[in-house]
């Protein structure tokens, strides 16, 4: 993008006159036509630029890009060069359905920047020329004077000229759980992009009042454009499994080059004629690979995304369903990730007493009860000024206004009090509207000969106005011991994170009242009803959902634009323990020095995008797999940073949305914990089958080369080992991705970060099974060489090379308890592939058209029990390794 060489001036900390001067603007009449369009011409489009998506055909050949295919592409062209074009073909055309299988999963356009366009708003109305007229967004140009109204989406970064009663909600932005009034006056320079108070950014919301803004910033010179501009910069990383299935690779093309070498140097130098030599290379060389790998992993893969949304989180990317089981920490926003995003009372103090207040949200569900445990008094007149003294209305559980009244109108539907009910006996006469000025608003009812005054505002500023209270014993002056009552009450829920509003009423005499007369003069001499705290309140099963993210191994970190305070004390009711460090704390210190505390810390305050980022490559520079949850404009670019990024489903923009590779259709964030054991299921899962394919390709390698040595005819063909390692092996390979979680799964630590698949007690195991099947099947290949000639024993060989198989996916399953537990007959498509496996194995055997492919012949029963017994071999072997290794222990 194209970016200005020198930083913009500090609008918010100039005055309005300041900022017109600046920006060469009349207040009174705006921009002329042709100076908005000289200024087009010069700064652009209102709009975000776009990042041309990938073609699809190179998508396509990415697929390609990798050392098991590089390998499987050189072995056909090797069998085509030397006549066989039927090995050639066959190995072909594996090689293109694993790669179709990948791009039809992985094929998704880049949407972010599109999302980011689509959220502007598309018309607004600007002073040109002295005159108020509609224009489309795209065509703000800095200068504009834009005028703004409650429910208005603000089309471009400015700096307010007027603003009236306006309170706007920056929440997908900044972070902020509530809105954020805003007025006109310069704020310090230093002042983080939450306290800008006069200045409004591209796509947050007017929530109440009226405004005038002069554009200061369009397009990508906004908040949101440097946001898009970092979702373009952000690079996405390799999961743990693509990494560790590359290494994986890389090791067995090096085998299978060196084995091919070796083998080849056999054959000639025993004197074999080199077509043949060639030949056996090429089978040994498809022995080496694992074929079936890609699209085994890819159908594990694609499974679990399917389990993942049917259990409401929709994974985007396949590979990512993977990272979240390798999670070791989990980056959450706090403002409806962690809270719900709807501001709630959840105490009260009233004549003196305590009382919490159950229930979330803008529903009416919940009670209110006293601390004490006394019995309740009359709450009607506290209440009475929560439901009247209001802007907001709440239709079907959901509010339409400002979220602080939204919370006190559920408070008094909680406490009995109807606000329709109640205004239609007591009609509003006239108000005095909320202002940032006098920090209170008021509102006259009729009540009989009388006006009821009812207020609500900052309890210092309403204690100031107050003659009398509702006291211990009912109403009292209000004198020294009640105003520190009343003060220390206010610091005691604050201290908790509250915010603190006060209520307050008063009698007029009707015929003193005159609605079109100075209303604040009766704003004084009130009766001090009480206090609300309201707060953003935790989700209800957030701290289940943490603690089982603790006792497995994973850490949760709360990142937040709101305050240190608000979100230390929500942290502490969620069970999060750790430091709590602010954003200027995070600028004071190097991305270095951050990455030595990073692992301390529990709680990120008061943050900027560029913070969250921060964070994120802090905790992967330690080593951590990191994923990264929100659901504001604000996450979208650590989102995109993280291992993976997850978005809310329900309050997420569309923004974050598209920059996660998982969406939490139900916001929860339980759902993550979740996810997080089908991750490790599915790892576990394919780890069984990396363990069953390797076993196999090493028992074929073996049996091949000792063969060769041992100058015996080569006991399998390429396509007979094609047909073992795809058909025999990939069936059943592709049901051990649908075993179920085992028990204890969540109870262990994440798996190391670059913890290899292959450790040195695993492929002593995996050699011993290879050994096992390679001196059973040349057993019996040399017996029947003996007795039955040379095509009776390759198909005896290569029969009991498919059975070992059906014994050793059981030695897979299960790697230290036996494979006779309780799980054994959980998984019905295992044992359905393995019986198509047995009816496969015997079609090629006995059917004549499949004999001339394979080049089989028949066997009698007893063949048939000679391979089975030889194959069960390798399960009883197993089998007995781990009775001894349990030191006799019973079996899991």
């Amino acid at each position: 993008m194209t970016m200005l060489e020198t930083p913009p001036p500090a609008w918010h900390a100039q005055s309005a006159e300041q900022t017109c001067a600046e920006l060469d603007a009349s207040l009174a009449r705006g921009l002329t036509a042709e100076d908005a369009a000289r200024r087009l011409a010069r700064h652009g489009p209102n709009r975000l630029t776009e990042k041309p998506p990938r073609p699809a055909w190179l998508k396509f050949l990415d697929q390609f890009r990798n050392v098991l295919t590089g390998v499987l592409i050189g072995a056909a062209v090797l069998a085509g060069a030397i006549g066989e074009l039927k090995d050639a073909v066959v190995i072909l055309i594996v090689v293109v359905f694993n790669a179709a299988l990948g791009f039809h999963q992985e094929y998704r356009a880049e949407k972010t920047l599109a999302a980011l366009k689509g959220m502007l708003a598309r018309r607004a109305r600007v002073k040109r020329g002295g005159q108020m007229v509609e224009v489309e967004a795209g065509e703000l140009v800095p200068g504009d004077l834009v005028l703004l109204e409650a429910g208005d989406r603000i089309p471009a970064d400015g700096r307010f000229l007027a603003a009236h009663n306006v309170e706007v909600d920056e929440a997908a932005l900044t972070g902020e759980s509530h809105a954020v009034g805003k007025h006109t006056e310069p704020v310090a320079p230093e002042a983080p992009l939450a306290e800008r108070v006069n200045m409004g950014f591209m796509n947050t919301t007017i929530t109440r009042g009226r405004a005038e803004m002069i554009v200061t910033a369009s397009g990508m010179h906004t908040e949101m454009g440097r946001l898009a501009a970092m979702l373009e910069a952000a690079e996405e990383g390799e999961t743990p499994l693509q990494k560790e299935l590359d290494r994986l690779g890389k090791r067995l093309a090096a085998i299978a080059v060196a084995v091919i070498a070796v083998i080849l140097a056999v054959g000639i130098g025993y004197g074999h004629d080199v077509a043949k030599a060639v030949l056996n290379a090429v089978a040994l060389a498809v022995a080496a690979i694992p074929e079936g790998l890609p699209a085994v992993v890819t159908v594990t893969l694609a499974v679990g995304m399917y389990r993942m949304a049917r259990q409401r989180a929709i994974v985007k990317k396949l590979s990512a369903v993977e990272t979240l089981g390798s999670t070791t920490v989990i980056c959450s926003d706090k403002t409806g990730t962690l809270t719900l995003n709807q501001m709630t009372a959840r105490a009260l103090f009233y004549r003196g007493r305590r009382f919490t207040v159950s229930g979330e949200g803008y529903a009416a569900a919940g009670d209110i009860a006293p601390e004490d445990g006394v019995g309740m008094p009359d709450l009607a007149p506290l209440l009475l000024p929560m439901a009247l003294c209001n802007e907001s209305r709440i239709a079907d559980g959901k509010l339409i206004g400002d979220p602080t009244e939204g919370a006190l109108l559920a408070l008094a539907a909680k406490g009995g009090v109807e606000p329709e009910a109640a205004l239609e006996h007591r009609p509003r006469i006239a108000e005095i509207p909320f202002d940032s000025a006098h920090k209170f608003m008021a509102t006259f009812h009729h009540a009989g000969e009388a006006v009821l005054l009812l207020v609500k505002g900052a309890p210092d500023v309403l204690l100031a106005r107050s003659t009398r209270w509702a006291g211990y014993g009912g109403e009292a002056d209000v004198d020294d011991a009640a105003r520190d009552v009343l003060l220390a009450e206010n610091e005691h829920l604050a201290a908790r994170a509250f915010r603190v509003l006060a209520v307050a009423s008063k009698l007029i005499p009707a015929r003193d009242f005159d609605p079109g007369g100075d209303l604040f003069t009766w704003v004084a001499e009130l009766s001090f009803q009480g206090l609300a705290g309201i707060q953003d309140p935790p989700r209800p099963e957030a701290k289940e959902a943490i603690a089982l993210c603790r006792r497995a191994g994973i850490q949760v970190k709360m990142i937040t634009g709101d305050h240190s305070i608000t979100a230390a004390a929500i942290a502490r009711e969620l069970g999060l323990e750790g430091e709590v460090m602010s954003g200027a704390e995070l600028d004071a210190v190097s991305a270095h020095d951050l990455a030595e505390t990073v692992e301390r810390v529990a709680v990120f305050a008061r943050v900027s995008p560029e913070h969250k980022v921060k964070i994120v490559a802090a905790l992967k520079e330690k080593g951590h797999v990191v994923a990264m949850t929100g659901d504001g404009v604000n996450d979208a670019p650590a989102l995109k940073t993280a291992d993976i990024g997850v978005a809310m489903g329900i309050t997420g923009t569309e923004v974050t949305k598209e920059a996660a590779v998982m969406v939490l259709a139900d916001d929860n964030f339980a759902t993550i914990v979740r996810a997080v054991r089908e991750g490790r299921t599915i790892f576990e899962n394919i780890v069984k089958f990396v363990r069953f394919q390797l076993s196999t390709n090493i028992g074929a390698v073996l049996t091949v080369a000792a063969a060769t040595f041992m100058g015996l005819p080569a006991p399998f063909t390429a396509i007979q080992i094609l047909w073992i390692n795809i058909i025999m092996d990939g069936p059943p390979a592709m049901t051990l991705g649908l075993d179920p979680p085992r028990a204890g799964v969540m109870d262990a630590a994440p798996r190391l970060p670059g913890q290899a698949i292959l450790s040195g007690p695993r492929i002593g195991r995996l050699i011993q099974y290879g050994l096992t099947m390679a001196v059973g099947t040349l057993g019996v290949f040399i017996w029947a060489l003996e007795k039955n000639g040379e095509a009776h024993a390759l198909t005896l060989a290569f029969t009991t090379f498919v059975l070992f198989q059906f014994f050793n996916v059981m030695n897979a399953r299960n790697e230290t308890g036996s494979a006779f537990n309780r799980q054994m007959f959980a998984n019905g498509k295992l044992w359905l592939a393995l019986g198509v496996v047995l009816v496969s194995q015997a079609v090629v055997v006995h059917w004549e058209p499949a004999q001339a492919i394979f080049h089989t012949v028949d066997l009698s029963l007893s063949d048939w029990g000679l391979a089975g017994l030889t194959a069960a071999s390798v399960l009883a072997l197993e089998e007995a390794r781990k009775l001894v290794a349990r030191g006799m222990k019973p079996a899991a």
